[in-house]
């Protein structure tokens, strides 16, 4: 099929029913509930920019195996200028979206071609894992799918690990074989914006621990597939707000939700691993599935970042405050915030690395330093936003307010910003700020950004243990040679015109 429309994507919602729970009710029509009603059309607004003449040459690129038009998420990156097809999707996906939307139909699209180009680690475990997620590469490919994931426990006793908990399948693992597939019972989380998905793909963080096979899993399954229950967490807004009282929050909710797998069959065909620890702890580096999908992460922080950062700038403009020296400090160590993750980005795609399947990925160490610093960048944003705005934050009248005829005078009148700033565009603007700083969907976003790539403490750690074995310390080692010229001139050896003292 190739590249599909906004309407083919809404087609297929509205085609299934998979089992969906909000608010302690099942949801029976996906489409018309009115909280993923305004989501469904922006994700499908993406889908409907593969055919836009303004974008298509940019995000798309014609598919060797098939002849036809493929998102260039499932570009198998074997170029620098196949590293740049992806940012220009990356950028074009976060800008239409503001940065809001972290789970966008390209970010485990790339995973899975990740998976594609490195299925020789998994053909050393499993020659059919390896054509199984080749295939559904294929699949996924060639009909444009959108995907969820989960692949963090839930949050139980995690001084344990998953074979270790009071329940077996507490945690999501394998039953039994039969057949028809792999019986899979348990739980995984966070799988955002599951209910208006087409698939989700399961696998997990290294981590595994001898006792843990049943849990060294990785599948993917229709969303709709029986058993597979999905439990959205309470919403941030109700889907009936006015988008211009709420411009943000009413269109870019993205659902979370935990899966519940009751005994769920998994075709064989769609297992990529299972029952093996030492497998399932070398997915991540040796698949480059968390390298590539990182990429696509910097690309949309560093545009929610910029964003934050102007809607910081904008807010203080309209009222006068970016005259003061306070105000400019913060607002300047944003935009070095917003610059030095660009750079970092430019560097990561200039110091690329290869695999040794060919595939290409932006540098670990330069994307690393993106993953370690927008989770400490993004909420000094939303700070700043926060401490700027202050007390204006809390006034601000609705939309009807503001185009009411008795109330139009005064709202211009005390609602007004600094000169040529009028009252309805400096209430719009709080509008937008307070929708990211202060409500339930900012401080949403704000946690996202925290751990969307997962324990950051953690991450870091990892992250310095990996510097410490590739890198030496060698300017350290050249300062300290001073001590060996010291000794061959204490036994006669000539070291050379550098005069060596006591």
């Amino acid at each position: 099929m190739g590249i599909r429309t906004g309407a083919q994507y809404i087609a297929g919602l509205k085609s299934r029913q998979p089992e969906v729970w909000l608010h302690g009710r099942r949801v029976t029509n996906v489409y018309d509930e009115a909280i993923f009603r305004q989501p469904i059309h922006e994700i499908a607004k993406l889908y409907d920019m593969q055919h836009d003449p303004l974008y298509q040459e940019k995000i798309t690129h014609i598919c060797e195996e098939t002849g036809e038009r493929a998102n260039n998420a499932f570009l198998p990156v074997k170029t620098p200028a196949d590293l740049q097809a992806r940012k220009n999707l990356y950028e074009a996906y976060a800008k239409a979206t503001f940065g809001l939307m972290g789970r966008t139909p390209d970010f485990l699209n790339v995973v899975l071609t990740s998976l594609y180009c490195n299925a020789s680690f998994l053909e050393a475990y499993n020659p059919q894992w390896a054509e199984n997620a080749k295939n559904y590469y294929r699949y996924v490919r060639d009909n444009d799918l959108f995907l969820t994931h989960a692949i963090i426990n839930p949050q139980n006793d995690r001084s344990k690990s998953s074979h270790e908990q009071q329940d077996m399948f507490t945690h999501l693992g394998a039953v039994k074989e039969t057949p028809e597939g792999l019986v899979v019972r348990g739980a995984k989380m966070l799988a955002t914006l599951a209910p208006i998905t087409d698939e989700v793909i399961i696998y997990s963080f290294p981590g595994f621990k001898p006792g843990d096979e049943r849990y060294a899993l990785a599948f993917a399954l229709p969303i709709e597939t029986p058993g597979l229950r999905i439990i959205c967490r309470e919403t941030m807004q109700d889907g009936t707000r006015s988008v211009y009282d709420h411009p943000l929050a009413s269109r870019f909710e993205e659902m979370d939700a935990v899966l519940v797998f009751n005994d769920v069959v998994v075709p064989w065909d769609r297992v990529f691993l299972y029952n093996n620890v030492e497998a399932a702890n070398l997915l991540y580096p040796k698949t480059g599935i968390g390298q590539q999908p990182a990429h696509q992460t910097g690309v949309r922080g560093l545009i929610k970042l910029q964003f934050a950062t102007e809607v910081a700038m904008r807010i203080a403009d309209s009222i006068g405050v970016d005259v003061f020296l306070n105000v400019q400090n913060d607002l300047g160590e944003l935009i070095q915030s917003v610059e030095s993750i660009r750079a970092l980005l430019e560097t990561a795609e200039r110091e690329y690395e290869v695999l040794p399947s060919g595939e290409l990925m932006p540098g670990y160490v330069p994307i690393e330093t993106i993953r370690g610093l927008l989770p400490k960048m993004y909420p000094r944003a939303i700070e700043v936003m926060q401490i700027i705005g202050a007390g204006g934050l809390l006034m601000s009248p609705t939309d009807a307010d503001l185009e009411h005829p008795e109330l139009g005078e005064e709202m211009e009148k005390y609602y007004v910003g600094r000169e040529g700033i009028s009252g309805k565009e400096r209430v719009r603007l709080f509008k937008l700020a307070w929708d990211l700083c202060g409500e339930a969907f900012g401080q949403r976003l704000l946690q996202y950004e925290r751990y969307y790539t997962g324990d950051p403490i953690r991450k870091r750690a990892i992250f310095y243990n990996n510097y410490k074995r590739s890198r030496p310390c060698t300017l350290v080692d050249d300062a300290l040679r001073i001590y060996e010229q010291k000794a061959e001139a204490a036994s006669g050896h000539d070291i050379g015109p550098q005069r060596v003292t006591n």
